[in-house]
């Protein structure tokens, strides 16, 4: 059976400042999309990526937020992403920590605000 969740939206209250955070930890690239109401960056992503796709999103109607939802974003090594949250304007709530069997995690807060998680399997 397939995971429900195909895709997500991370409020910015500054979609550039977020664009360059995601971009300095993640080492990604995003597409610009205008839609009318809100503009948004997604993550580069189709058939040959794995995992949900999303975007960050800037409009009237999204706040960021560090209550609620917190998106985990699957690392080769969670110690190399987190290296560069400071760097790039965000806060380590805590470092690479085990979850046991199921590998290691670590969240930050982002540019926006947003806890945001990691987790990787080494």
């Amino acid at each position: 059976m397939k995971n429900p969740v195909n895709w997500f939206e991370i409020a910015t209250s500054d979609l550039e400042r977020a664009k360059e955070f995601y971009t300095i930890v993640f080492k990604k690239e995003f597409q610009l999309m205008e839609m009318p109401g809100s503009k948004m960056y997604m993550f580069l992503g189709g058939d040959n990526f794995k995992g949900a796709a999303g975007a960050l999103i800037f409009s009237e109607d999204h706040k960021p937020s560090s209550d609620g939802t917190i998106v985990y974003f699957e690392c080769d090594d969670v110690a190399s992403e987190t290296s560069r949250v400071e760097s790039a304007g965000g806060k380590l709530l805590f470092p690479k920590m085990s979850i046991g069997e199921f590998g290691f995690i670590s969240q930050c807060i982002d540019t926006e605000g947003n806890k945001i998680g990691f987790h990787s399997k080494k």
